[in-house]
């Protein structure tokens, strides 16, 4: 059970070791683009190019009589989520081994819908991957497997989202062969410290707020890019920032200076830079998007683009 590209590699490394996959559920086909045309997921364009005589399921809803039924004729000792949706507990309950999941984090840490985005945002050094059995409360059953990736201080989300895609993938193939030896662990999730959570990230989540300390925006632009993208306004316009370095500034502001002007404001010299001023330095606009313009690099920007 997935969806995007996250799930695709887990399902191929599934696919290529013979494994017998006797159905795939994915999202149903919607309209995208500016002509609306019905695509498909990730998820399903590799099956109909590489194992077209898998079935593919894409329920609407998965409480559905006609979907439970279909589901339950095919008999599955195991079933796979990786990047799906909450399933109901029928769903999950049905196979005689149980559901695990693939999970983006080191587990219990950012249980949630972007682990990988906000373990970026928040600064982490590291994360990593791990499966574990489906329960009632999402993201909380038992822990089978885990694997570490480190993310280094130049990392954004899409460099950690493709190393965590094909690492899990091999995590998920070991976790198969585990189950299938029937020998595999199963250790409940150490829920004694304190538990960062990985909340659904909407518009309004991503919004810069330059009252923040330059490595703490610096942070949150690399957690957001290349998606959702964090934002801010730039002579009235939504400004989109992919890429930004951070810098000292020369003089740090006071906290006078801070409350009264300087905090969000902005210098250029028109040509080759586009520094902001956060609450203790300053942060060097690098790559970024204006509202109906294309994404470019800041001297690319400048030479089109008076401020």
């Amino acid at each position: 059970m997935g969806t995007p590209d996250f799930a695709v590699e887990s399902l191929r490394i599934l696919v290529e070791n013979k494994y017998n996959v006797v159905a795939v559920i994915t999202a149903p086909d919607k309209p995208v683009g500016r002509g609306q045309k019905l695509g498909m997921s990730p998820v399903k364009e590799y099956l109909l190019e590489n194992a077209p005589s898998i079935p593919i399921l894409q329920p609407e809803k998965l409480k559905n009589p006609e979907f439970l039924e279909e589901l339950q004729s095919y008999q599955a000792d195991l079933q796979i989520v990786v990047a799906f949706r909450m399933l109901p507990e029928v769903v999950w309950m049905m196979p005689k081994l149980g559901t695990f999941n693939l999970h983006g984090s080191l587990l219990p840490q950012y249980r949630g819908a972007a682990p990988i985005n906000w373990a970026i945002m928040n600064g982490e050094t590291e994360t990593g991957v791990t499966t574990f059995f489906l329960k009632q409360e999402i993201d909380t059953g038992s822990i089978i497997f885990q694997e570490k990736e480190p993310i280094s201080l130049t990392d954004n989300v899409g460099d950690v989202y493709t190393r965590l895609m094909h690492k899990g993938a091999g995590l998920v193939l070991k976790t198969v062969k585990a189950i299938e030896s029937g020998v595999y662990p199963q250790e409940p999730q150490d829920e004694s410290g304190e538990i960062h959570h990985a909340p659904k990230i909407f518009k309004e989540t991503c919004q810069i707020d330059w009252n923040q300390p330059v490595k703490k925006i610096y942070d949150f632009i690399r957690g957001l890019s290349p998606y959702p993208v964090a934002w801010t306004t730039l002579n009235d316009k939504t400004c989109r920032i992919y890429e930004a370095k951070m810098m000292e500034s020369l003089s740090q502001p006071s906290p006078e200076e801070r409350a009264s002007s300087g905090i969000g404001s902005y210098v250029t010299d028109g040509k080759k830079y586009l520094h902001f001023q956060c609450a203790d330095g300053i942060l060097a606009i690098e790559n970024l998007q204006l509202e109906g313009k294309k994404r470019m690099g800041i001297e690319e920007f400048l030479r089109g683009y008076r401020l």
